[in-house]
């Protein structure tokens, strides 16, 4: 039977991992690194920056999920990211790929193609970068898309073909498919495109949720997929009823992730 994502489902997933506390690394970049650590920390993961090569390796083999975002892709951090994406590969760790900012820029951008090689469990980024990991678009402008998430939604189904990841696509209505089946999450706030690392964390916690499911049952890792993008953009609507602006949205969004509940994913989850 095909596991499909309810907002029960979510709810549960988040007691699961606050139970099970996954120990997250994270290949990422230099600008959200903290931001992204204390996202995990709120929520009830363990963060773990191992980034440098002969550790990122070994570390992806023992980690409950891995992270790899090639937002500031020096080249030793390179080398730390294809080591670790082999060895998650190898082990079976679920492993998740943020291609930012690529397209135009080639050291990422071929550097996000060749893992692809190691078949991420999930890759999320904003439609312009799914569009250029697809080689269907030439990406956005530096960070920000161009493009929108239902615009990029075939090049987001021909990546899940290609690779047996589920692909999150991030808007106004967040886009999650296996190239099968698609759900969109209509939750969130446009105050998460103003605080550094509002999108990247997000890779983070999906590698947590991942971590948490039978990847071999149909539908598990769509749906995990989706329940994280559910879990955060739920906690940053709640922040942003609590703030004046980009900077106290970021304490309080810590602060919602720490207390989100089930009851509060169940009541506020607007799911197509």
């Amino acid at each position: 039977m095909t596991i499909r994502l309810t907002p029960e489902n979510a709810a549960h997933l988040l007691d699961r991992l606050r139970e099970s506390q996954p120990l997250v690394q994270c290949l990422t970049n230099a600008v959200v690194t903290n931001f992204t650590a204390n996202v995990l920390l709120a929520l009830g993961a363990a963060p773990a920056m191992v980034d440098v090569p002969t550790e990122a390796g070994p570390f992806a083999g023992v980690a409950s999920g891995v992270l790899v975002n090639v937002g500031t892709p020096h080249a030793e951090q390179r080398t730390a990211m294809l080591e670790a994406a082999s060895a998650a590969h190898a082990a079976g760790t679920p492993w998740v790929l943020d291609p930012v900012a690529i397209g135009v820029l080639p050291v990422r951008t071929g550097l996000a193609r060749e893992l692809l090689h190691f078949r991420p469990t999930a890759i999320r980024g904003n439609p312009s970068e799914i569009i250029a990991l697809a080689q269907l678009g030439a990406g956005g402008r530096g960070v920000d898309a161009t493009d929108s998430p239902e615009g990029a939604a075939d090049a987001a189904a021909l990546l899940a073909h290609r690779t047996g990841a589920s692909v999150a696509v991030s808007g106004a209505i967040d886009l999650i498919t296996d190239g099968s089946q698609t759900i969109r999450v209509a939750n969130g706030h446009v105050l998460l495109t103003r605080v550094t690392g509002g999108g990247c964390a997000l890779g983070a916690v999906t590698a947590a949720v991942l971590s948490l499911v039978d990847r071999a049952e149909p539908g598990a890792t769509l749906a995990a997929t989706a329940a994280a993008t559910l879990l955060y953009t739920v906690a940053a609507e709640l922040a942003a009823a609590d703030a004046a602006g980009p900077g106290s949205f970021a304490v309080h969004f810590l602060d919602r992730m720490h207390s989100l509940d089930g009851a509060t994913v169940i009541d506020r989850a607007r799911l197509a």
